[in-house]
């Protein structure tokens, strides 16, 4: 199985738009790849709609350990009212008739469901991030490895499929912006630090617990640096290709009253040869504001992008050009999915999701003990 290139990428993301008719895809129903989602929360029933629209793909099976998400998807997902659902997800898989699965569980079940599902041979669409500690990833890594060659690996880190950072990319690559210089990641997200408990602020005690509640506690999402902010250092280590080599610092809680996770977080990252990549995260600001972006500096100009656009400034001139995106970026790697099983050209972002994971990890460790943390002392941890 071949880690996914940047051109790989490139064509992927240049693939046609999504249709619903599937003689679009000029093949009958019984030739298209047949999925199954694993977790049918919000993520999963959003992803899923998308992937019921692809020409290329037909639903064949929903599974969640909830009931009422079960009765969620049947309602909001096209078609999974009329195929069989399942509570255990060992079940789906032992499908000889699925040829894919995605899977959308909490993120600390991430290497776990990776695993079960890699031993069945499935193709696999999973959520970001791949694990909540290093453990877990070095877990997924090894599931990775005995998947074999032949199974397509995408991961929902989509702004590698989005047409508008493949042109930024392309940019840098080609020189025009220079020497880079500094890169910045802005994960200002409001609203969700001010959410209260809606009970007693206690740890779960049972499992079914810590599935409901997954999303407040370190241990099973992995704080929100790694839960969220991931999205944004995969963009610095994709355009510096390269992960950090150590990380510094500060942040914690302010307001947040619910779990135990942080609520801000600024992190300097150093890359190999001296390039600094920094992420400011936060969620103290007020519900429904929020700036999502990537800023990358170099000697010829500053190119700036976002999951809504791209732009591009370059040195001495007082305006940007800027290029808004076509459509949500979700599509594109959805199609980047489906289009490499059909084709049988298959990729793996394994490798690049797990440094991304592990990137957001070192920052994590670095606000904690407020010090300095090498990525060799990270892995040592795990």
């Amino acid at each position: 199985m071949a880690r996914i290139t940047r051109r790989q990428a490139l064509t992927g993301a240049a693939a046609p738009l999504l249709v619903k008719s599937r003689t679009a895809f000029g093949s009958q129903a019984s030739s298209a790849v047949s999925f199954g989602i694993i977790g049918t929360g919000g993520r999963g029933r959003f992803v899923g709609r998308l992937m019921t629209q692809d020409p290329r793909a037909r639903l064949a099976a929903i599974c969640d350990i909830r009931p009422e998400r079960i009765d969620a998807a049947q309602t909001e997902i096209p078609g999974a009212d009329k195929v069989k659902s399942y509570r255990d997800m060992k079940d789906l898989l032992a499908r000889a008739d699925i040829d894919a699965v995605l899977i959308a569980t909490p993120v600390y079940l991430h290497p776990e469901h990776f695993e079960i599902a890699a031993a069945a041979g499935k193709h696999i669409y999973i959520e970001k991030p791949a694990g909540v500690d290093v453990a877990g990833v070095k877990r997924l890594l090894r599931a990775a490895e005995r998947l074999g060659p032949s199974k397509t690996v995408g991961f929902g880190f989509q702004q590698r499929f989005s047409p508008e950072y493949l042109a930024a990319e392309k940019m840098i690559r080609s020189g025009q912006l220079g020497e880079m210089t500094l890169m910045i990641s802005y994960w200002i997200w409001g609203g969700s630090a001010f959410t209260p408990a809606p009970g007693p602020n206690v740890r779960p005690t049972d499992e079914m617990e810590r599935i409901r509640q997954w999303g407040r506690w370190k241990d099973t999402c992995g704080d929100f640096i790694v839960e969220q902010d991931c999205h944004g250092v995969d963009i610095l280590n994709w355009f510096a290709l390269a992960h950090p080599e150590k990380a510094y610092g500060d942040g914690g809680r302010y307001r947040r009253t619910a779990g135990d996770n942080s609520d801000h977080v600024n992190v300097s990252y150093i890359y190999p040869g001296g390039l600094r990549g920094w992420l400011l995260g936060t969620q103290l600001p007020p519900r429904a504001y929020w700036d999502v972006k990537e800023q990358f500096f170099g000697t010829q100009g500053v190119i700036e992008v976002a999951r809504s656009y791209y732009s591009w400034q370059e040195a001495g001139k007082n305006k940007a050009t800027r290029v808004d995106s076509k459509r949500e970026i979700t599509v594109d790697a959805v199609e980047a999915f489906f289009k490499s099983i059909a084709d049988k050209k298959p990729f793996s972002m394994v490798k690049d999701a797990a440094d991304s994971t592990l990137t957001s990890i070192l920052g994590r460790m670095a606000v904690e003990l407020r010090r300095e943390v090498s990525w060799d002392e990270m892995m040592r941890g795990g």
